[in-house]
Formats: structure tokens, sequence, C-alpha cells
């Protein structure tokens, strides 16, 4: 990466020379006459260091340090005088300049100087993307999955999440749409700025519009005052539109409106607001389908799902079942006072049997359930509840129609396994390979990695 650095010196043969030896040093090199020249330099270009005279014309170089140290902190500062003292000195680094130097320069100190500064702007800048990186994972840490199609949906929400574009979050019940929506808001510039959430499926159809707008009073019979909706509520925010699906097409008009003009009236109002929301939209519906109905405007799905982000359902991604039920596990036996180690093999093939139509939620719950329930040291197929204890009864691996040999493969390793409680001895027996042939492919595939007792 080629650094530009900023000279600003009124006297041309100073700010040339500097700017020549700079220029050997591999650097690329602005050059300003004063302190007018130097901040629109900073203002209009990519500036990573600036090196400004003490005393010139117009905005001296302590109003440059001011200015850029206020606006551009990232940017370090060097003071070069010719009337340096001590107060000059203390006065410019309790500005915040990186260092003084007075001239006549010795250009090896000065280069010195510049390459500390430019290692030091480097530094924070990798740590300001660490710390972005670390709080991203923290923002997105609630969503549980390392399956390819978890992996999938955290890359387009880190894409999705800092611009404006409105998302439709698609996905059967439970799979877990608002904690998409979450993360979304969490990782947006709007992070610090309201997230309201509205359960469209919750709201009557004579409350909803109200809900969403807000109404003057005396409205409708009841409308005893002024009430602000979700959307003025969520003003410079994100407004998360649960279950998008349930409304009618009145209010589909509305916020049709809202989407393409940013603006609405309140119910019985005739005042128009103007609003920036970034909304988000979820439904377990098929749109599409519902468009063909005639229940939903085509020209609200279109504004809605700039971006989709589909959420499969917890049968298409068995591989993140033993993360789901591990967290949830460690979350109830917390919350209940008791020390369970883990499940019993029998449970975890029990998991990997079962179509989960609930989802992640069933599985919350079923886990709960369990935890409330056992009496051992592990969760027992005994302290499940009866459908998904039948399921374990079942020994047949079924596999679904499209599936690649190298997926087939892992679905039935990963099945015979739980079903063999872990024995690979027996899993290798039954699958007709050697036991090292296994260990390989429980590596290759991540399901259990390593050599572990029988």
């Amino acid at each position: 990466m080629k650094f530009t650095v900023l000279v600003a010196d009124d006297e041309r043969n100073i700010r040339e020379g500097l700017a020549e030896a700079l220029r050997l040093e591999g650097y690329e090199v602005a050059l300003a006459a004063d302190g007018e020249e130097a901040l629109r330099a900073v203002e209009n270009g990519r500036v990573d260091l600036v090196v400004t005279d003490l005393r010139m014309p117009k905005v001296s170089g302590n109003e440059v340090l001011k200015r850029v140290a206020g606006s551009y902190p990232g940017i370090p500062v060097i003071i070069l005088t010719g009337h340096g003292t001590i107060e000059d000195a203390v006065d410019s680094m309790r500005i915040g300049a990186f260092d003084f130097i007075t001239k006549p320069v010795n250009l090896d100190h000065l280069s010195l100087l510049v390459r500390r500064a430019l290692e030091s702007r480097e530094l924070e800048r990798q740590n300001q993307e660490l710390q972005r990186e670390i709080e991203s994972q923290k923002r997105i840490s609630s969503i549980i999955g390392r399956s390819p199609e978890m992996k999938r949906i955290f890359d387009l929400i880190r894409r999705v999440a800092p611009t404006k574009a409105s998302v439709l979050i698609t996905g059967e019940s439970g799979v877990g749409k608002e904690l998409i929506a979450d993360a979304l808001h969490n990782l947006s510039p709007r992070a610090d700025k309201p997230f309201i959430k509205v359960h469209c499926a919750a709201l009557a159809e004579s409350l909803l519009e109200s809900e969403l707008f807000g109404h003057e009073k005396g409205a409708f019979t009841g409308a005893t005052g002024r009430k602000r909706g979700r959307f003025e509520l969520a003003h410079e925010g994100t407004l998360f539109l649960d279950e998008i699906g349930e409304i009618n097409q009145n209010v589909q008009i509305k916020i049709l409106r809202v989407l393409q003009e940013r603006k609405f009236e309140r119910v019985g109002g005739e005042e128009t607001l103007e609003v920036d929301v970034r909304v988000i939209a979820a439904t377990n519906r098929d749109l599409k389908a519902e468009i063909e109905k005639g229940t939903f405007r085509e020209d609200l799905y279109y504004r809605l799902n700039v971006v989709n982000i589909h959420v499969p359902p917890l049968r298409e991604r068995k591989d993140d079942i033993p993360l789901l039920a591990g967290a949830f596990l460690r979350e109830f036996s917390e919350e209940n006072g008791k020390s369970l180690e883990g499940f019993d093999p029998k449970v975890r093939a029990a998991f990997f049997a079962y179509s989960w139509p609930g989802n992640v939620r069933e599985l919350r719950n079923c886990v709960e359930s369990a935890v409330v329930l056992a009496r051992g040291s592990v969760v027992s197929l005994e302290d499940l509840p009866p459908g998904i204890r039948k399921a374990q009864e079942d020994d047949t691996v079924r596999i679904p129609a499209g599936s690649t040999l190298a997926e087939a493969e892992k679905i039935l390793i990963r099945e015979t396994l739980a079903a063999q409680g872990g024995n690979k001895s027996r899993t290798a027996e039954i699958l007709g390979i050697g036991r090292k042939t296994l260990y390989q492919k429980l590596q290759e595939y991540g399901l259990e990695g390593g050599r572990t007792e029988e």
C-alpha cells in the first residue's frame, strides 16, 4: 500500500524540497501553500499523514492540527516550525500532534517520524477493523449454525446490513427470522437508532393501520388522543414487519407509499409526515402464490424483496442440530439449577431422525422440557416428547432427492453413527468400511474429529 503525505508550508523551496525527499522514500506527496489549501486537500482527497508548518498565512498549522484532529482523528499530524519553542511544542502535542520538529529539517529524523506515524496509523486502522469484526461476531452470535446454508446467510447479513436496502426474510415458522432481523439492524449504521418490531399477525385488521401510522384524536371511537405510529417511532432506525403476508390490501397500499415516497398521514389526520426508515419484513407464506391469488400486491412485494434472505428449515440443515441442542442444554440447565453433562446417544439419534416441523423453536422447547424432566446426569430418550422418541425407533435413513453422492454419504455416515450411539467400530462394520476410512470421512465431513475409545 502506497501512503500519501500532505506537505503544507508557505515557503516554496522548503515545501518542494520535503516533497522530493518523501517521494524518494516511496510516498505519494500532495502539496499545500497555506492552511486553507491543506484543509481542502484533507477534505477532498485520501491523505494518510499531514506534515505542516506551524506559522502560515490564512490558517495556521495549529488550526490545521485542531481541524484534522477533530474531523479526521485517524490522520496523524507532524508540526514543522522555524520558530520552535518548548511552549509551541507542548501546545501542539496537547492538541494532538504526533510529533514536533524544528527547521532546518533533519531529513533522516523526519523520515523516521513519518515512518513511525504511518505505522501507528496502519496499526490503528487494523485495530479498528478487528474491533468491527469482533463486534460483528458478537452481534451475529445469537444465530447458531455452522452448516453451509447458515454460513451463506451469515455472509449475506454482513454484506446487506450496512446498506439501506429493504430486506424480505422468508422461511417456515420457527426458523429464526426475527434473529436475522436483529442482526441486520445491529450490524447497520442505524444500530444506535430505534429498532421497532410489529407482529402483524397478532394485531386485528382494525388496529393494524393505527399501530403502523398512528392516529389523531377522534379518528375513531376510543381515539381519545393523538398516537404516534410505529413508522414514526422508527424514524432514522429500522422497522421490522413480521408476518407481512397477513396484512390487508388497504394497509399494503399505505406501506407501499411509505417505501416509495417516505411519506404518510396518521389515521384521521391531514398532516403529511416524512420518515427515514429502513424496512425489514418477514413471512412464512409464499408471497408469489399470494400475488397469484390477488391477496398481496405485486408492487409491494418487489419493494420489500430488494434482498431476499431465505432461512432453510431445520430438517435441511441437520448439521446444526448438535450445536443448537448443546446451546439450549447449557441455557436451560443453568436456568433450572441442573448440571447435565449432555445427551444420551439415543437422544442424538432421535434428534437426527425427527423432521422438526416446528424448526428451531420446537427444538428449543423440546430441550427445555427434557432438561426439566431429566433425572440423571444426561438427557435420556425417556425425557423427550413421545413424537420425537418415536422417530428414533424408525431405522430408515432419509436422503433428500437431488443430493450429491458426497451429501448422501455424509447423511448415511452421520445417522448410522448416531443410531449406533457413537460406536465407530460398529458403524464402520455396518457400513462395510475400515475404521481408518471412517475416521477420514468423519474429519472430511466435519462430523466428529479424531479417534476416540469405543
